[in-house]
This record gives C-alpha cells, structure tokens and sequence, in this order.
C-alpha cells in the first residue's frame, strides 16, 4: 500500500471530513424537529408537492422527492466523477494499491446482505431491504477517522476513501439493476439517445460544460420517466466528461469536481440528511429494534459490514494478492472494518428505493440504520484509538 497522499485525495479526504461533521449536525435537528411541536410542519413540508417546468413539460413532486430524485442525483454525478478521476489516474489506478479496498468492499456488500436476509428470510415485503446494509457513507466514515488526526496511519485513510468509492459504485449498481420500477421503452431509448450524443461530445473532447448540461437535464427527466431511478442520469452524464491524463492544463473533469464539491458537501447531502433522518421517538422501545426490518439494518451494518471487510482482507492478504497497509496492523484495520458500518446517509438513501411502495417500513429503516451507525462509530472510533497507542 502507499505511504503518501496525491494532491487530490488530501483535497477530496479534508472536504469529506469536513462534511461528516455537517451530516451529524443535520441529523439530530432534523430528530429533534421530528420529536418537538414543529413534528407536523416539518413532515408537512417535505411532503408538500411543487411543479418545476415549463407550462406541460415539467413534474411535480414532493419536496422529499425533489430532494431525494433531483438533488441526489447532483450527488451521483459527483461521486462518479470521483470514481472516474480515481481509476484514471488516482488511488486505484494502479491495480496492486485497488486490490485490497476493492475485495474488502465486495466483502463489506455481500455479508451485511446476508445477515439482514437471514434475519427477514420469512418476510417477503421486508426482503427488499436487503441492500440497506451494505451501504458506507463516505463523509460520516472519513469525518470520525480525521478525528484521531496523525494517530491513523496516511494508509489506512487512502484504504478507507477507497472501500467507501468502491461502494459507492456497488450501490450505483444496485440502484440500476436492481431498483428500478417498470420501465417505458419509449423513454429508455430517449435515454440512450441522450447519453449518445453525450459520448459524441466526449469524443471530440468538448470542454465547455453547458452542452453536457443542457443534453444531461433532458437526460435526467427521460430517466425518471422510464423507470430507472432519476440518480443513474447523474452517474451516466459523469462517465462522459472527458478527462485525460495529458490534460494537464485544463481538466473539466476536475474543474468540476471542485466546483461543485463544496455544494455537495455542505448543502446537498446536509439537506438530504436533514429530510430523511427525523423520525418520530415516542414509543420506541428495545421491542422496536427487535422488528427485522430494524434488526436486521442494525445487525448488517454494525456486524455485517466488519466481518465482510476484516474477512475478505484477511483472506485476501495471507493469499498474498494484496498487503496490509503500511504502518498499520490488524487492530487498526478493524477499527476501521467497523467504520465502514457507518451506513447512515447511502443507506437511508438505498432504504427509500426498497420501500417506495412500503412506506411503513422507514421508521424501521431510520431506526435501523442510525443506531447500527451510531454503534460503528463509537466502537470504531474506540478500537483505532485503542490500537494508535500500542
């Protein structure tokens, strides 16, 4: 593994450091709104329907959903930027460095699946959810580690940034493939037209971005209408910026990485945490968690996720196809596997795809995926601290 940090990932590690700490304070106003006098207005609001178009070209959504459809997938475009600039010529564009974070990833996914089916096996409604645990939010996660500033080795940050891309492009996946609602033939190929004429302008190298933006709003409005969730047109119109490792005065790519990270960061997701984490406390009990929608979010993010990470690192290190980081040893590298259990924003997010057609089931998936969250953070954050001073 590497022992320094390119210029980009210091810039990308403080930004999503930063907005952690955004997230954590967005979500208890919103849980504190939700269990005060201001319940309704609050829950009245995001459920208040607004028209943005132009006379019969247009929708109308909730607030909640303009949120979660639109403003996510600004989200999207931006972490397949990331994704994108780091397969080129980041962290993972070596393949020797992307080994150990991708297969710890896979690992991260596919046990937390696991226990939250395990634990729902009997309920065919509740099986949808099986994808909430296997979610790492990437700013949550890298705000707790900046914590313990230079205790942590540079390693295990690049190691963590890594998991958290790879899984964010995991969860574009299932997103894609696995909720999307039934699809319209017609709107699916005005969606491929689109992305067309996008790759028409990446191929000439286009760098001036309001054609990609103009093509990119039709692009997202002929996705919502196929049946593909809204956010996968923010994923396509990133993988079509150009950007190349001899563009090395004028990137777009990059440029618009930066220009709209700080909009990402300390407005979009803080929004979207704000809209999605209140849920009203009155009743809850230790019962409460015991459903297994709650229980089996709690179980898969909490334990599923380090089992899945420490398991496949393990197995890939002694096979030698990957090494431990530097400077790190295996009580740090657990204490970070517990860390990628911080779900929160991605899986509140992936919670509202399973259960668009199952709304009653998000109280349970609120509660489910901040207290597995809020239990990775305490004993991640205790265990790394426990392993700086050996």
């Amino acid at each position: 593994m590497i022992n320094y940090l390119s210029s980009p990932f210091k810039w990308f590690f403080k930004l999503e450091a930063a907005s952690g700490l955004m997230l954590l304070v967005s979500a208890l106003i919103a849980l504190v709104i939700s269990n005060s006098s201001l319940s309704n207005y609050y829950f009245d609001t995001l459920n208040e329907y607004l028209f943005i178009g132009i006379n019969s070209f247009g929708l109308k959504l909730s607030v909640l959903h303009w949120i979660n459809d639109a403003l996510m997938a600004i989200f999207f475009f931006f972490v397949t930027l990331e994704i994108k600039r780091e397969f080129i010529q980041g962290e993972l564009s070596n393949i020797k460095q992307a080994l150990l974070p991708i297969i710890a990833a896979i690992g991260g996914m596919l046990v937390p699946a696991l226990f939250y089916i395990s634990i729902n096996y009997s309920e065919p409604e509740t099986l949808n959810g099986w994808a909430i645990p296997s979610a790492t939010d990437i700013a949550f996660s890298l705000g707790i580690l900046s914590l313990l500033g230079s205790r942590v080795p540079i390693s295990l940050k690049v190691f963590l940034t890594a998991l958290a891309i790879i899984d964010d492009l995991g969860a574009i996946l299932i997103i894609a493939f696995f909720y999307s609602g039934d699809l319209s033939i017609f709107y699916l190929s005005l969606v491929l037209l689109s992305y067309i004429l996008l790759l028409i302008l990446n191929k000439f190298s286009i760098k001036i971005f309001s054609p990609y933006l103009i093509i990119g709003l039709l692009m997202w409005f002929f996705t919502y209408k196929s049946g593909i969730h809204a956010t996968i047109a923010g994923v396509l119109l990133a993988s079509t910026i150009p950007h190349r490792i001899k563009d090395k005065d004028f990137s777009l790519l990059i440029n618009l990485e930066h220009g709209i990270s700080p909009y990402v960061a300390f407005i979009i997701m803080p929004l979207f945490a704000f809209a999605n984490a209140g849920v009203n406390l009155d009743g809850l009990s230790i019962s409460s968690l015991m459903a297994p929608v709650p229980l089996g979010i709690l179980c898969g993010l909490f334990f599923g996720k380090q089992i899945g990470v420490l398991l496949f690192s393990y197995i890939s290190i002694k096979l030698k196809f990957a090494e431990v980081p530097n400077n790190s040893n295996w009580l740090s590298l657990y204490g970070v596997s517990i860390l990628t259990g911080i779900g929160f924003t991605m899986s509140l997010f992936v919670g509202n795809l399973a259960f668009v057609d199952n709304s009653q089931y998000m109280d349970g998936v609120k509660i489910g995926v901040l207290t597995g969250s809020l239990l990775s953070t305490i004993f991640g954050y205790l265990v790394l601290l426990l392993s700086s001073k050996r």
